[in-house]
Protein backbone atom coordinates (compact mmCIF):
# COMPACT_ATOMS: atom_id res chain seq x y z
CA UNK A 1 0.00 0.00 0.00
CA UNK A 2 0.96 3.13 -1.12
CA UNK A 3 0.09 6.55 0.23
CA UNK A 4 0.49 10.08 -1.52
CA UNK A 5 0.70 13.69 -0.45
CA UNK A 6 1.48 16.50 -3.09
CA UNK A 7 2.53 19.72 -1.80
CA UNK A 8 3.70 23.27 -3.29
CA UNK A 9 1.03 24.55 -5.13
CA UNK A 10 -0.28 27.83 -5.35
CA UNK A 11 -0.51 31.09 -7.18
CA UNK A 12 2.04 32.03 -9.76
CA UNK A 13 2.17 35.12 -12.23
CA UNK A 14 2.93 33.88 -16.30
CA UNK A 15 6.95 33.09 -16.90
CA UNK A 16 7.23 31.89 -12.97
CA UNK A 17 8.10 28.47 -11.69
CA UNK A 18 6.91 26.55 -9.19
CA UNK A 19 7.89 22.59 -7.50
CA UNK A 20 5.90 20.36 -6.46
CA UNK A 21 6.72 17.44 -4.10
CA UNK A 22 4.70 14.01 -3.58
CA UNK A 23 5.35 12.50 -0.32
CA UNK A 24 4.86 8.61 -0.49
CA UNK A 25 4.38 6.11 2.09
CA UNK A 26 5.59 2.57 1.71
CA UNK A 27 8.70 0.71 0.76
CA UNK A 28 7.05 -0.43 -2.35
CA UNK A 29 7.14 3.65 -4.16
CA UNK A 30 10.69 3.06 -5.29
CA UNK A 31 9.35 0.35 -7.54
CA UNK A 32 6.57 1.93 -9.32
CA UNK A 33 6.52 4.64 -11.80
CA UNK A 34 5.53 7.67 -10.59
CA UNK A 35 3.65 9.69 -12.63
CA UNK A 36 1.80 13.38 -12.66
CA UNK A 37 -1.41 14.10 -13.75
CA UNK A 38 -3.67 17.21 -13.94
CA UNK A 39 -6.87 18.66 -14.36
CA UNK A 40 -8.45 21.89 -15.69
CA UNK A 41 -11.80 22.71 -14.04
CA UNK A 42 -14.19 21.72 -16.72
CA UNK A 43 -11.71 19.70 -18.75
CA UNK A 44 -10.53 15.70 -18.17
CA UNK A 45 -7.56 14.51 -16.35
CA UNK A 46 -4.09 14.65 -18.66
CA UNK A 47 -1.00 13.06 -18.53
CA UNK A 48 1.60 15.67 -17.47
CA UNK A 49 4.84 13.44 -16.92
CA UNK A 50 6.56 10.35 -15.74
CA UNK A 51 9.71 8.91 -14.54
CA UNK A 52 10.36 4.83 -13.70
CA UNK A 53 10.95 3.61 -10.37
CA UNK A 54 14.59 3.45 -11.43
CA UNK A 55 14.52 7.19 -12.98
CA UNK A 56 16.36 5.65 -15.88
CA UNK A 57 13.41 6.65 -18.21
CA UNK A 58 11.26 9.65 -18.28
CA UNK A 59 8.42 11.09 -20.60
CA UNK A 60 6.68 14.09 -21.03
CA UNK A 61 3.33 15.59 -22.65
CA UNK A 62 4.06 18.02 -25.38
CA UNK A 63 2.45 20.94 -23.89
CA UNK A 64 4.83 20.92 -21.05
CA UNK A 65 8.22 19.23 -22.88
CA UNK A 66 11.00 22.09 -22.19
CA UNK A 67 9.31 23.59 -19.30
CA UNK A 68 8.78 20.58 -16.71
CA UNK A 69 10.95 18.53 -14.79
CA UNK A 70 10.31 14.89 -13.64
CA UNK A 71 12.21 13.53 -10.49
CA UNK A 72 12.23 11.57 -7.85
CA UNK A 73 14.61 10.50 -4.48
CA UNK A 74 13.77 7.34 -3.68
CA UNK A 75 15.70 7.27 -0.44
CA UNK A 76 13.58 10.14 0.32
CA UNK A 77 10.37 8.30 -0.90
CA UNK A 78 9.27 11.36 -2.62
CA UNK A 79 8.77 13.08 -6.05
CA UNK A 80 8.97 16.01 -7.75
CA UNK A 81 7.77 18.38 -10.59
CA UNK A 82 9.58 21.16 -11.47
CA UNK A 83 7.38 23.71 -13.61
CA UNK A 84 9.40 26.19 -15.15
CA UNK A 85 8.05 29.13 -17.63
CA UNK A 86 4.51 28.75 -16.72
CA UNK A 87 1.27 29.86 -18.61
CA UNK A 88 -2.33 30.17 -17.67
CA UNK A 89 -3.00 26.97 -19.41
CA UNK A 90 -1.11 25.10 -16.74
CA UNK A 91 -3.68 26.30 -14.34
CA UNK A 92 -5.05 22.96 -13.09
CA UNK A 93 -5.28 20.36 -10.00
CA UNK A 94 -2.01 18.89 -10.19
CA UNK A 95 -2.44 14.97 -9.20
CA UNK A 96 0.93 12.20 -8.23
CA UNK A 97 -0.23 8.90 -9.04
CA UNK A 98 2.32 5.38 -8.44
CA UNK A 99 1.88 2.19 -9.85
CA UNK A 100 2.86 -0.71 -12.82
CA UNK A 101 1.89 1.97 -15.54
CA UNK A 102 2.67 -0.04 -18.39
CA UNK A 103 0.74 2.43 -20.92
CA UNK A 104 2.09 5.22 -18.56
CA UNK A 105 -0.30 7.78 -20.05
CA UNK A 106 -3.17 6.11 -18.89
CA UNK A 107 -4.32 7.05 -15.56
CA UNK A 108 -6.29 4.16 -15.12
CA UNK A 109 -2.74 1.69 -15.00
CA UNK A 110 -1.76 4.16 -11.80
CA UNK A 111 -3.26 2.32 -8.67
CA UNK A 112 -2.42 4.93 -6.08
CA UNK A 113 -3.07 8.60 -6.04
CA UNK A 114 -2.66 11.85 -3.97
CA UNK A 115 -5.04 14.25 -2.81
CA UNK A 116 -4.22 16.71 -5.81
CA UNK A 117 -2.50 20.43 -5.39
CA UNK A 118 -3.85 23.48 -6.90
CA UNK A 119 -1.81 25.73 -9.21
CA UNK A 120 -3.05 28.45 -10.92
CA UNK A 121 -0.99 30.71 -12.99
CA UNK A 122 -2.24 34.68 -13.40
CA UNK A 123 -1.72 36.37 -16.87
Amino acid sequence: QVQLVESGGGLVQAGGSLRLSCAASGRTFRSYVMGWFRQAQGKEREFVARITGSQSTTDYADSVKGRFTISRDNAKNTGYLQMNSLTPEDTAVYYCAAGNAFSFRDGRQYSYWGQGTPVTVSS
